[in-house]
C-alpha cells in the first residue's frame, strides 16, 4: 500500500496500488484543484515529489508541464500519478 505524507499535514495517507494521487488527496480530506477532471490539461493539480518514485511522465502530462515557466524538477500532476 502506497503511503503519501502531504507537507503540512501530521497524518500520512494510505492508499490502493494503482490510485490516482489526486484521488487518494481528496479522499484524505484535502482540498486540491483539478478542473480538467483527471485529464492533464490545466495543471491546478500540481504538486512537487520531494521522496519516492512516483513512476513515469505520461506524454500528457511532459506535453502539459512542458508550458510551464516556473517549473521544477520535481513537479509533477496528480492526476497522471498513480
Amino acid at each position: 500500500m502506497p503511503i503519501v505524507q502531504v507537507e503540512g499535514f501530521s497524518e500520512p495517507i494510505v492508499t490502493d496500488a494503482g490510485r490516482r494521487l489526486v484521488l487518494a488527496i481528496e479522499d484524505a480530506g484535502i482540498d486540491i484543484l483539478h478542473r480538467c477532471g483527471g485529464n492533464a490539461r490545466c495543471t491546478t493539480c500540481r504538486v512537487d515529489i520531494l521522496a519516492g518514485d512516483p513512476g513515469p511522465m505520461t506524454e500528457p502530462e511532459v506535453e502539459r508541464l512542458s508550458r510551464l515557466e516556473d517549473r521544477t524538477p520535481s513537479m509533477r500532476l496528480s492526476c497522471q500519478v498513480q
